[in-house]
């Protein structure tokens, strides 16, 4: 696995989410501790992504493509996300 910041989400959360995320403030639900998803630390893998908080190192997010193309995207780690109008 190649171990990346959450910069390289960028991409990917345009295309789940419809805008760039990597510069809003995330709190992770498993610390508590917040601050933008371009600070995660982020693995990539033929299968996908996990992005994990920089703090305690609990999933953030998981981003998985199928072959089919179809896009699996969870958040468990995420407990709040800062929505730019």
């Amino acid at each position: 696995m190649t171990k990346l910041d959450g910069n390289v989400l960028a991409g990917m959360l345009v295309d789940v989410l419809g805008w760039d995320a990597t510069a809003s403030d995330a709190r992770c639900a498993h610390c508590g501790q917040h601050g933008q998803i371009a600070l995660a630390v982020v693995y990539m893998s033929s299968m996908g992504a996990v992005a994990r908080c920089p703090h305690c190192d609990g999933v953030l997010a998981t981003f998985v493509e199928a072959e089919d193309g179809r896009v699996w995207f969870g958040m468990p780690g995420i407990s709040a996300l800062e929505v730019a109008r």
